[in-house]
């Protein structure tokens, strides 16, 4: 079978992904419309470009529960909202941010 080397990006040979690819993998690429699905940028992915940010949380909008259970809505860089459990965002300064939005220290205090 007909297998094609690609151009990647320097971060997708950093992470280890070979360039090449058996001919059944391929498909013909359309650029993206950012009108209809913003956000889909290559430098806007998490991890990727040249700053890249580990977890890319813009802000940390609100949570529901008590304590170290408690789980928090997390807004991305991207625009997207997702719930995330204490454990996953623990270490994040946005994270910080809210708490003391909220006035308080820890998640013990919730």
């Amino acid at each position: 079978g007909a297998s094609y080397r690609l151009e990647l990006p320097k971060e997708l040979h950093a992470r280890g992904l070979h360039p090449t690819f058996h001919a059944s993998l391929l498909r013909p690429h359309f650029p993206n419309d950012d009108r209809r699905f913003p956000g889909r940028q290559f430098h806007q992915l998490p991890g990727f470009g040249e700053q890249p940010r580990e977890w890319a949380v813009d802000r940390i909008i609100s949570h529901a529960g008590k304590g170290v259970d408690a789980e928090f809505e997390v807004q991305w860089t991207t625009g997207d909202v997702t719930w995330a459990p204490y454990c996953d965002v623990r270490h994040l300064q946005a994270l910080e941010e809210y708490f003391e939005a909220l006035g308080i220290a820890h998640a013990r205090q919730l």
